[in-house]
């Protein structure tokens, strides 16, 4: 098979990680991989809470990928059993339960969009409902016998909840157990996951243990920031970049991210190499390389990944088109505005003075005469959060522009 160096795979894997429990154990199977030419097995989760994938999924699906061009088997694990649990992770309240319908169709567009990061022919797609509908009742108390109510309070967030007599249920706890179990039923050698799973995947250390298996090494990676630079992305927060956007929505929005932004997400989300993004700072600090070109660079990026590069050059070209050539003044008036988070769009217009109130900006959203960096807004109570360096070239009407500039 080929395999690296275990030394240089261990190097190439560290780069963008948070955690990893423990390095000298994945050294150690790495070394035995290299040795007896065999595979390690990668697993990684996701419940199919909603139908669409966004780009922040992509960090850890980059990772996994990485596995596969260095050889090893990638177990994609579309958790449509826990997914009818819910998560509990980050929650101050029982997540809502799944239909098994609406379960079913979402793991259908997961198993579509998963490929446009990782490699098909390398990827084995499992199910958990699999070995879990298969659980008896005694089952389930075994695995229950795994884990002491003290151990789960551990948990930040059951810990918050219980410390604010806010309620959690008993199913909950079985969460982390389940999602543990799966790492028996699948014999992993390591798993990936957001650092907010960090506890769910220690869990399957445990229970890997308690079956008699050897412990799964855990790697974790960052959670990637949305569009907004504050909250993590998500649908929920309308700050994301879905795997399945049209490519002009790609390029898009990724010129709209700050610059301070821009680089995380070329740290987290292209194959750079530390030394690269070491040399793309000194040249924009230098004067050599213009944050905006460093943009669209990225924005090609992405839209390749997901499209082609044929797609992204065509997409540069019409963002140019739209924002650079066509419809736009030659001199736009700048209007400074200080950091702030929760900024009605209103009350940028009427600060920016494309309109007198916001009463007549209200009038012209419903009126669908309002565009922000090309894109129409039709939701008159959208908010932003305004962190610096983000540029909004905002449309009012026909001929009133303004570019908003945070300091």
């Amino acid at each position: 098979m080929g395999f690296k160096d275990p030394k240089e795979q261990l190097r190439l894997l560290k780069k963008g990680i948070v955690d990893l429990e423990t390095e000298p154990e994945l050294l150690k199977k790495l070394t035995w991989s290299f040795e007896n030419n065999k595979p390690l097995r990668i697993k990684a989760g996701f419940d199919p809470n909603r139908p669409d994938l966004h780009i922040g999924h992509t960090v850890l699906l980059n990772k996994m990928r990485q596995f596969q061009e260095l050889g090893h088997h990638c177990l994609f694990l579309i958790g449509d059993f826990t997914a009818l649990i819910g998560d509990p992770t980050g929650r101050n309240e029982t997540r809502p339960a799944l239909t098994e319908a609406e379960v079913k169709e979402n793991a259908k567009t997961y198993a579509r969009q998963v490929f446009k990061v990782l490699n098909e022919n390398k990827t084995e797609t499992v199910y958990n409902s699999h070995w879990m509908n298969k659980f008896t009742p005694v089952d389930f108390i075994k695995l229950a016998g795994q884990y002491t109510v003290a151990r789960m309070l551990e948990r930040d967030d059951f810990t918050k909840r219980f410390k604010s007599n806010l309620p959690i249920s008993i199913h909950e706890f079985l969460y982390p157990l389940v999602q543990g179990y799966d790492s028996v039923a699948l014999k992993s050698d390591v798993e990936l996951g957001g650092t907010d799973q960090r506890f769910n995947l220690l869990v399957g250390r445990e229970m890997q243990k308690s079956y008699g298996q050897a412990p799964q090494c855990i790697m974790t990676v960052p959670l990637l920031e949305g569009l907004d630079g504050v909250q993590k992305m998500s649908k929920s927060y309308d700050n994301y970049i879905a795997v399945e956007d049209t490519p002009r929505d790609i390029f898009g929005k990724t010129m709209r991210v700050s610059d301070v932004l821009m680089m995380r997400y070329y740290e987290l989300l292209t194959d750079l190499t530390v030394d690269e993004i070491d040399q793309l700072k000194k040249d924009m600090a230098s004067g050599k390389l213009h944050p905006r070109t460093a943009k669209v660079n990225l924005a090609k990026i992405l839209t390749a990944r997901f499209y082609s590069q044929d797609i992204a050059e065509k997409s540069e070209a019409e963002f140019n088109e739209i924002f650079v050539k066509k419809g736009l003044p030659d001199e736009i008036a700048e209007v400074s505005f200080q950091p702030a988070q929760d900024v009605w769009i209103c009350q940028i217009m009427k600060e920016a003075k494309l309109t007198e109130s916001t009463s007549e900006a209200k009038r012209l959203i419903a009126g669908k005469a309002v565009e922000i960096n090309g894109e129409k807004i039709l939701d008159e109570k959208k908010k932003y959060n305004l962190t610096p360096g983000l540029e909004l070239v905002i449309k009012a009407g026909k001929k009133r522009f303004a570019k908003v500039i945070v300091k």
